[in-house]
């Protein structure tokens, strides 16, 4: 059994054989590191990305934290930005869900595995910058439900660790089953699937809602104590994540031919039209609580935007990123962006860059800036962690890569592929 051997369509078993889907992911595997000269000189270059990333990890675990720039004032730094953002970008793949399943949207529902797998990679990257975040990564055990000595249900770390781990989870299910389903040639059974789908959806959103509560639950932080928190989390997310799925299916569009996304590509520029616009308006709503109101309790916001005490670090940071967002609002919201490809990808990458500082720099580190000693101690990430956060991200895009790569495959060789390829061939010369 292999990707390479199609089924006929009447010589499908009318019940999956389960004992054959281990075998069937194996050779999927074996399948998807196949391929053109591009595709071996994109992974040679994440792969040397990643272990230049796995050699800076392995120095930080043998000499300790102290080699990162974070300190006892700033101590969620770099891979705590990055875990937040992932988060939202794991949140954001169920864009494709909701028009697909919620409004039958045929079209979505052909690429809705695109967002799926987003998500997978997306949540298992947040969880490696979590473990790299610890200074004893040996000790990662006492965060596994059922090992580890859990404060349930009063800690929202606690919390957070069940709803990644769990969506995780759903995924993985719903891409497998639905997968194997389109091998085998058979229809997938709804009840194995459409529960799991609609729970995703849920899902998604609580994901990034406790991970703000992480946060704004925290009261000696008064730069996260605000309500809209939660929301801005699930606006900013969907913009960054249908921004990636969007540049991802015109990358799969290249790779595999014809006209693959035009519709769902509308659709998630229509999204980012209004979530984009949403998040601005959040963003400014908060600015002029902090500075029309003044008190000591604005401090992070100044520093933020303007500097405080001669330090401004993350002054170029904040506005590059109100720079980039509002620049892609102006290109999404043209009426031509669809006829001009190259602006509706420079929106996705700009909104997708604007994010990531807005909830990493612009975030987490004015959080703890200045400190609850009202101690101005500025952070610079370490050659160190870029390094680190480098690594991360190549192996997440390796195996998006290939993950993308085994429903491709699937996708071509199914027998339900076949079938449909034979029906055009034969009313072709009807059509002629």
């Amino acid at each position: 059994m292999n990707l390479s051997t199609t089924h006929t369509g009447s010589a499908a078993p009318a019940i999956p054989h389960w004992r054959n889907y281990p075998r069937f992911i194996g050779n999927a595997l074996l399948d998807s590191v196949e391929g053109t000269w591009v595709f071996y000189i994109w992974m040679t270059f994440l792969t040397a990305i990643f272990l230049v990333g796995a050699n800076a990890w392995a120095v930080q675990v043998r000499d300790g934290m102290h080699l990162t720039n974070m300190s006892d004032h700033v101590s969620w730094a770099l891979y705590i930005a990055n875990f937040t953002f992932l988060v939202g970008l794991a949140a954001g793949g169920v864009m494709m869900v909701i028009p697909a399943y919620l409004y039958h949207d045929e079209e979505m529902h052909d690429i809705v595995i695109v967002g799926e797998l987003l998500a997978i990679a997306a949540i298992i990257m947040a969880l490696m910058f979590v473990v790299c975040d610890l200074g004893r990564p040996d000790r990662f055990w006492h965060l596994i439900p059922g090992l580890g000595r859990f404060n349930f249900p009063v800690s929202m770390l606690t919390w957070d660790v069940i709803v990644l781990n769990g969506y995780l989870m759903i995924n993985l299910h719903i891409c497998g089953y639905l997968l194997y389903m389109r091998f085998l040639g058979q229809r997938p059974n709804p009840k194995w699937y459409v529960p799991f789908v609609f729970l995703s959806i849920l899902w998604a959103i609580s994901i990034h809602t406790v991970t703000a509560f992480l946060y704004c639950g925290l009261g000696s932080r008064p730069f996260w104590n605000t309500a809209l928190l939660a929301p801005r989390f699930l606006t900013s997310a969907f913009v960054s994540g249908p921004a990636f799925i969007i540049i991802a299916i015109q990358v799969i569009r290249r790779a595999i031919g014809g006209t693959f996304g035009d519709g769902p590509i509308r659709t998630l520029v229509n999204i980012m039209r209004v979530t984009i616009l949403i998040n601005l308006l959040m963003v400014g709503s908060e600015v002029f609580v902090e500075f029309y109101t003044g008190g000591t309790h604005t401090s992070a916001a100044h520093y933020l935007y303007f500097g405080l005490h001669g330090q401004n670090a993350l002054v170029p940071w904040i506005w590059s990123s109100v720079a980039m967002t509002v620049f892609a609002a102006i290109l999404l919201l043209n009426p031509n962006v669809f006829g001009r490809p190259w602006r509706m990808n420079l929106a996705c990458v700009l909104a997708f860059i604007g994010i990531w500082i807005e909830k990493g720099m612009g975030m987490v580190i004015p959080g703890f800036v200045p400190s609850v000693l009202h101690e101005v101690v500025e952070y610079s990430p370490s050659l160190l962690e870029w390094k680190i956060m480098a690594g991360i991200w190549a192996l997440g895009l390796m195996l998006y890569t290939l993950a993308i790569k085994i429903a491709i495959n699937v996708f071509r060789r199914s027998p339900l592929a076949a079938m449909a390829d034979a029906k055009q061939a034969h009313t072709q010369p009807l059509a002629s």
